[in-house]
């Protein structure tokens, strides 16, 4: 799909598509400035300024320099560019026409339209950014939530490239020490055998903690799913607007009145979180009753986390306590709803009960007590791992990863074993070849183009 020569000067618009107040028409590539000098006029400096400063003037066909739009030109020389070219911008209102019109005299003017991610991929190319940087933009771009955003940007920024090259330095260095080992086998493998297997463990340890940050990374994309679970009539269609600040579900005073599920998102300080409400649990009156129990239960045992709901109106009973010791083992803050009524249950009689799980107190129709839920859902259900500033965020990275990580387990395996010394080499030159991938410095082209495809143009 992609042509990697770096010949020709590629434009696009770098801004959304529709109306907008400012519209970018971005070029990269060795034409790039005298392309947009054709089709700019400063009103004051006539040399187009200084690189990284924005100059005041008017768009014009150089069909017959009649200016059709003002805005300003903006240009940075290589390498010291985003794409590590020369580069380009005309900053514009934001008119579709006008952009489209810019692109197309661009493009007569020897321009060529850029394709999907292109600008990123001619900056992965020009050794701007390596690999894992590039996918991170791309993220970065798409964040449904500040929090992924934040990690997207600091994996732009190279900390997640800084692990792996760390990583990978561990590596060869074993690497080296195995085949020196193999050249001078006189220097005796015993004593060698326990400093490996502790080597192997410490990049274990480090390769597999990013993986498990992956979950991690998809929690931060799609929102941390919690599920509003309890018997029927204690409050969940009600906790459920409350928390939205919308009447998103239909209550009523009447048991049942959930016999579906809804989902909606509520954003929460920097994180996402996909509130699903459903049908309450209980003996079921009616067929549709059952099958709605049962998506409950099924979305529950998917749920990242639980919101358990009680009515604290009513004595906590036997069949309360056993759906919460059905759900113990998971992510739960207990719910104790209906504080706006004579109180029948209160929060440290179900602390007494369940030491060990978090209790919040509610008036769910009042709204009482929801910003500290708010505040306890964010610290109990927010994925926190070590090292959380550093996280895998693509399904690739996870999958290589994983592969080291079997890799180093099986080379530890037949050092332990006493297995021809060679054989854990071999396994070792591969695993180098994994994180030269890993970082893109190993770069099959049919990888460029699934990953660059992905992005819109102009980025």
């Amino acid at each position: 799909m992609y042509d990697l020569s770096l010949a020709e000067t590629i434009v696009a618009v770098s801004t959304p598509p529709g109306c907008g107040g400012i519209g970018v028409v971005r070029l990269s590539g060795p034409a790039a400035l005298k392309i947009a000098r054709t089709l700019f006029r400063p009103k004051k400096d006539r040399r187009g300024g200084e690189p990284g400063r924005a100059v005041l003037g008017e768009v014009v066909d150089p069909a017959d320099r009649r200016p059709f739009d003002e805005g300003f030109l903006l240009h940075f020389r290589a390498p010291r560019s985003f794409t590590g070219e020369d580069v380009a911008e005309l900053h514009l209102h934001g008119s579709p026409v006008i952009l489209e019109e810019v692109v197309r005299l661009a493009v007569r003017r020897g321009a060529r339209p850029a394709l999907p991610g292109e600008f990123t991929l001619r900056a992965f190319l020009n050794g701007r950014i390596d690999f894992l940087q590039a996918e991170a933009v791309d993220d970065l771009v798409r964040s449904a939530s500040l929090a992924r955003a934040k990690s997207a940007f600091r994996t732009v920024n190279g900390a997640l490239s800084r692990k792996a090259a760390a990583v990978r330095r561990e590596i060869i260095g074993w690497v080296a020490q195995l085949e020196a080992d193999i050249e001078f086998p006189e220097e005796g493998r015993p004593a060698a055998k326990k400093h490996y297997i502790d080597k192997i463990d410490k990049i274990y340890l480090e390769v597999d903690r990013l993986v498990r940050s992956y979950e991690m990374g998809q929690a931060l994309g799609r929102g941390v799913t919690i599920a509003l679970v309890g018997r029927v009539n204690s409050g969940k269609s009600t906790l459920f607007n409350g928390l939205l600040e919308e009447p998103r579900a239909i209550v009523t005073p009447f048991p049942g009145t959930t016999r579906d599920f809804l989902r909606e998102t509520v954003r929460i300080n920097d994180a996402s979180f996909l509130l699903v409400d459903m049908a309450g649990l209980g003996r079921a009156g009616s067929p549709i009753e059952r099958e709605g129990i049962r998506r409950g239960k099924k979305i529950a045992a998917e749920a990242d986390g639980l919101l358990l709901l009680l009515d604290g109106s009513r004595r906590l009973s036997a069949s309360d306590a056993a759906l919460i010791e059905s759900y113990r083992s998971r992510k739960i803050i207990l719910v104790l709803n209906k504080t706006d009524l004579p109180e029948k249950t209160t929060p440290a009689e179900v602390t007494r009960r369940f030491p060990d799980l978090p209790v919040a107190a509610v008036s769910a129709l009042r709204g009482d007590g929801l910003d500290v839920l708010r505040k306890m859902m964010y610290d109990v259900f927010f994925p926190l791992i070590p090292g959380r500033d550093i996280i895998v965020l693509r399904e690739r990275d996870k999958l290589l990863l994983e592969e080291i990580a079997a890799r180093l387990l099986r080379a530890k395996e037949m050092i332990a074993s006493n297995q021809p010394i060679e054989l854990a080499a071999e396994e070792a030159r591969e695993i180098v070849t994994l994180t030269g991938r890993l970082t893109g410095e190993i770069r099959p082209d049919d990888i460029l183009d699934d990953v660059f495809s992905r992005f819109c143009i102009g980025k």
